[in-house]
């Protein structure tokens, strides 16, 4: 049955302007970005078989042009647009995260990183650089590599850092693996960041592991 013959409360613009965008289900949200769906298949139907196939919101909104493109009725318009929503939350996560003390709202932080670089399917490496009152002065990708590892030199970091005259930094990386249990060369890594800092009077405050689902802090384990 097309969406126009449903019952008004039950369709889903109808169903956010009448009682909030938090009653829809994900695959009703996605639906309003797609609009229309295809002969025998509602833009519901469509987004139920989106979230299906991709498992999350954050595994759909990380896919490739290919992989997005492969459902039938989604073609490069369609991607476009829902990369333009992924960016716009991200900005929206790293607006919150620069207007307070990272210190103070770790939280915004994980949020970010999770949405940033939690869903990648190959690693990349993260900096946040931070003024004397740990406020977001810039985030930057410093590294990106296979979907086990990624190779970070820590004069890159140096570097950067002085560049944006950084009082102290957070570096994160992701997992692929959706494991974000810090390993030994996480760990190997962090020392080696902290100590090359140190020497430009810089603090490295902390190293965080992130997947979609969570970030792992080193620091609160006190290995930073």
């Amino acid at each position: 049955m097309p969406i126009t013959d449903w019952p008004a409360d039950e369709r889903p613009r109808e169903k956010l302007l009448l009682h909030g965008a938090h009653t829809l289900s994900d695959a009703e949200l996605l639906a309003i970005f797609l609009r229309t769906g295809i002969k025998g298949c509602s833009a519901v139907d469509m987004a139920r078989l989106m979230m299906q196939r991709f498992g999350s919101l954050g595994r759909l909104l990380s896919a490739s042009p290919d992989a997005f493109q492969q459902q039938a009725g989604l073609g490069p318009a369609k991607y476009v647009q829902f990369m333009a929503m992924h960016e716009l939350a991200r900005r929206l996560l790293a607006e919150q995260m620069a207007e307070a003390d990272v210190l103070d709202s770790p939280d915004a932080v994980r949020r970010y990183l999770r949405l940033a670089i939690g869903q990648r399917d190959v690693e990349v490496f993260y900096g946040l650089f931070l003024s004397a009152q740990n406020r977001v002065l810039a985030v930057e990708q410093l590294a990106c590599g296979s979907l086990t590892e990624t190779r970070v030199y820590p004069r890159e970091v140096v570097r950067r850092a002085l560049f944006h005259h950084a009082a102290a930094v957070i570096v994160a990386h992701n997992h692929p693996s959706g494991v974000a249990e810090p390993s030994a060369a996480d760990r190997a890594l962090t020392d080696r960041l902290k100590q090359a800092l140190q020497l430009v009077d810089i603090n490295l405050l902390d190293h965080l592991v992130v997947t979609g689902a969570h970030a792992e802090s080193l620091a609160e384990r006190g290995w930073v």
